[in-house]
This record gives C-alpha cells, sequence and structure tokens, in this order.
C-alpha cells in the first residue's frame, strides 16, 4: 500500500503533539513565547496547525517541555517533513490548499451536495463547464488549471490504498444540464461507473422527500487513519469555505448525514435512478418555452 502524505495533516498532528506535551509539562503558552521570544499567537496557530514550525522552533520548544531523545527527534522530522508543499502548491491560487491536503490525507470522505457533482466525481467536460458557469470572471487558463486539479484529485479512488467516499446527492444535481444534454448525460453515467468501486457509495436525496436535515446547505466531512487526527467538516461557500473540527460541531454534521444518508434512496436503487436518467433526463421532459411562477 501506498501511504497518503499530507503537509496539512502533518502540521495539525505535529501541533497536537506540542500541545500535549507542553500540557503535560503545565507550563503555560506565554511561557512559552517568552522564552522563544515571540508572540503567544505564534505558539497558539503552531498548536493549531494553522502555521507551519520549524524544525529549529519545535526542538526549543520540546527542550523547554524536557523531551529528549528519540520522541524530540521524531517530532522535528514531522516538523521537516510538514514544510514540503503538496501536489497542489502551483495551483494555489487557483483552489483551497488546505482543503486539498485534508482530502489526501483522509481515510474516508462523507458529503452532501445540492447543486453540482462533487470534484471527485466530475467528468473533464462538465467540471469546465461547472466552473466557467460560477465563475464568469475566470481566464480559460484559469479554468483549465481548476480542471486539471479536479482531474488529478480523483486518483485518490483508484489508488493502492483508496480513500472510501460516501456522496449523497440531492436530486437538483441530476436535473440541471451542467453544459447541455451531451456533457450532462456524460456525467451522469460516469457517476454510475464510479459507484462500481467498492470503496465508493452514491446516494440520491428525491425531491419527493420535501424539508430534510441538510436544508442548511453543502458540506463534507473528511476522515483520517490516525486516531489522534480528530474529523474535520468543510463547509463549502462563494469565497472558499469554512473548516469546523470542534466536537461539537463535528457530532452535529454526522448527525445531519446520517439523517440525509437515511432519508435518500438506497444505494442500489439510486445508481438505477441515475442510469434511467442519463437515458430519459428530467431536464428534457420541460420545454424551455414553459412558464414558472
Amino acid at each position: 500500500m501506498t501511504e497518503r502524505r499530507s503537509p496539512t495533516i502533518r502540521r495539525r498532528r505535529l501541533g497536537a503533539e506540542l500541545r500535549r506535551q507542553r500540557e503535560a509539562a503545565g507550563i503555560t503558552i506565554e511561557a512559552v513565547a517568552e522564552q522563544l521570544e515571540c508572540s503567544a499567537s505564534k505558539v497558539s496557530r503552531i498548536e493549531t496547525g494553522h502555521t507551519t514550525a520549524t524544525p529549529r522552533d519545535v526542538r526549543d520548544m520540546l527542550r523547554i517541555y524536557g523531551v529528549v531523545g528519540a520522541e524530540s527527534d521524531e517530532l522535528v522530522q514531522i516538523a521537516r517533513e510538514a514544510r514540503q508543499k503538496g501536489w497542489w502548491h502551483p495551483y494555489s491560487t487557483v483552489l483551497v490548499g488546505a482543503y486539498v491536503g485534508l482530502e489526501a490525507a483522509a481515510s474516508s470522505i462523507r458529503a452532501y451536495e445540492q447543486q453540482v457533482v462533487p470534484g471527485l466525481l466530475e467528468t473533464e467536460e462538465y467540471a469546465g463547464a461547472m466552473i466557467r458557469a460560477a465563475r464568469p470572471d475566470f481566464t480559460a487558463e484559469q479554468v483549465d488549471q481548476r480542471v486539471r486539479v479536479r482531474l488529478g484529485r480523483q486518483s485518490l479512488l483508484t489508488q493502492d490504498d483508496p480513500v472510501d467516499l460516501w456522496v449523497v446527492l440531492d436530486e437538483a444535481v441530476l436535473s440541471r444540464p451542467v453544459g447541455g444534454d451531451a456533457v450532462m448525460r456524460g456525467q451522469l453515467k460516469r457517476l454510475v461507473e464510479v459507484a462500481e468501486l467498492p470503496n465508493v457509495t452514491v446516494q440520491v436525496l428525491p425531491f419527493e422527500v420535501g424539508a430534510h436535515a441538510g436544508m442548511d446547505g453543502t458540506f463534507t466531512i473528511l476522515s483520517f487513519p490516525e486516531p489522534s487526527d480528530p474529523d474535520v467538516v468543510y463547509a463549502e461557500n462563494a469565497t472558499g469555505g469554512l473548516f469546523l473540527e470542534k466536537s461539537d460541531e463535528l457530532q452535529k454534521y454526522s448527525f445531519i448525514f446520517d439523517h440525509i444518508r437515511a432519508a435518500a434512496i438506497r444505494p442500489e436503487e439510486s445508481i438505477a435512478h441515475i442510469a434511467k436518467l442519463a437515458e430519459e433526463p428530467l431536464w428534457k421532459w420541460r420545454p424551455r418555452s414553459s412558464p414558472w411562477t
């Protein structure tokens, strides 16, 4: 098996371990900052994984906590690795690198989508059409960059140690012909094909369900193989997205996803429904001239 390695998750793991060592030593953030001659906010951001610690920072912090030998060497090595850039770094202007880093390290992903097919399941044509429509300010080059990144991310589904993906799609996702009839039919067929992978589950949440637990919006829950790495929720919006990591937030979104999953059509029936829509799409049922009031 190939191990998924991510600078983002290594920063989180390193920060959590440094916090644990500091608390075990009974030392405050302010005391650490004073000895390192830096701000308390820097120490705090290192512990939360929002700032990359240099190997020297880590060595000095561990010396303050009385941690030496092999344990210190291992954490310093993690600090070195955490400074490496992920494969997505050249595209940092068109993608939230933090999310891709977490996605690359995740062992399982649970997602609810209201409007579009998730990036891990998109065809090249669908991705291009969706990005052009959603970001009319983008140049052709910027669109192409985003498409390449999305297609690159999809290797997570088929690599030696693939991520487990469970997606619930609102029926609206299947009803809107992004890119036109041919592109959307191709996308629906792609959903059917990828759902055959043993690590991928796709469900459809039908209109007939009415109001449901996911009405507040799209979200993704990422889980990691190490017990010391807590889940992360990514709630997407027009300006990028919001990461949620508090235990009560994680419990809330896990609860919501379980309810959405229970309300959705079973996986086998969902795939049969999507396959049927690829042949008899919903958008064909409504003439463009139909008045909607």
